[in-house]
């Protein structure tokens, strides 16, 4: 059991929270994730640790609340406990020198991105974070980002804030007018992670997607988290979640989180 300490409204239907987490949040690195389980009968869910204070003992967790599951979650209040959550799982992100490192993440993604980003910068590294959402109220954690990184770029599909587009608009023109970039991590919707890798492929520029497929018991034996990356299938779960983006299938990828939409909606409406 691990009990809920804090609770925020981060936008309409995000939420964060801080749990009450000791073990994890002592082995806790930028990149890695839990999985968590609300009820008895309830399926697990992967979630992104979006920060974490190991003299604490806490892990905050940021979610959009998108299904059953996650719609539960965000109901819960400061004081419930949630029945079981198991981590840190999966690899952490290479936090290594590059020289110029680019963030490009979206949606409750830039949450993800946040300890990343600060690693990258704790050791030397020139970060740059382009942060995108649809609107306004639905961009997450913007202060916290531009406290860790040299320069911040904001965009929203409305215009609400920032520059009205698109991040992989920002992401083209800086690099269409020669800003060096030694790399670029991108964290967010996996249409988004595709769009960013196909203009860093034009400049031959490494680029790490962090990769958010249905998974199950994240220990690598459901296979249901499995992709397809350079010729070979991978787990996410222990092989991932940070992948060379240049050779993902995100159609693939987009197929299978397709799958199950329609039951999920039906699990929404018919599950209690």
């Amino acid at each position: 059991m691990a009990k809920i300490l804090e609770k925020m409204v981060l936008g309409p239907g995000i939420k964060s929270l801080v749990i009450d987490s000791p073990l994890i949040a002592r082995k806790s690195r930028p990149g890695q994730f839990v999985v968590l389980r609300i009820s008895e009968k309830g399926e697990r869910i992967p979630l992104t640790i979006a920060d974490w204070n190991s003299e604490r003992g806490t892990i905050k967790i940021v979610f959009q609340e998108v299904g059953k599951t996650t719609k539960h979650l965000g109901s819960m209040s400061v004081g419930d406990e949630i029945i079981d959550i198991v981590g840190p799982m999966g690899q952490p992100s290479e936090i290594k020198f590059y020289g110029t490192v680019a963030i490009v993440a979206g949606g409750v993604g830039v949450a993800e991105a946040y300890p990343i980003a600060r690693a990258l910068k704790s050791i030397g590294n020139r970060v740059i974070a382009i942060i995108g959402a649809r609107s306004k109220d639905l961009l997450v954690m913007a202060e916290e980002i531009k406290e860790v990184v040299d320069e911040l770029f904001l965009t929203t599909d409305d215009g609400s804030m920032g520059r009205w587009g698109l991040v992989t608009d920002q992401l083209r023109d800086i690099l269409s007018e020669g800003m060096t970039i030694n790399r670029v991590i991108t964290i967010g919707p996996v249409i988004m992670m595709k769009a960013v890798s196909e203009i860093t492929r034009k400049f031959n520029l490494p680029t790490i997607a962090s990769l958010n497929p249905i998974m199950i018991d994240a220990t690598g034996m459901c296979g249901g988290c499995r992709v397809y990356v350079g010729g070979e299938t991978k787990f996410t779960c222990i092989d991932g979640p940070e992948f060379d983006a240049h050779k993902v299938d995100f159609d693939l990828l987009i197929l299978r989180l397709n799958m199950y939409k329609d039951k999920e909606q039906i699990a929404d409406k018919v599950c209690v």
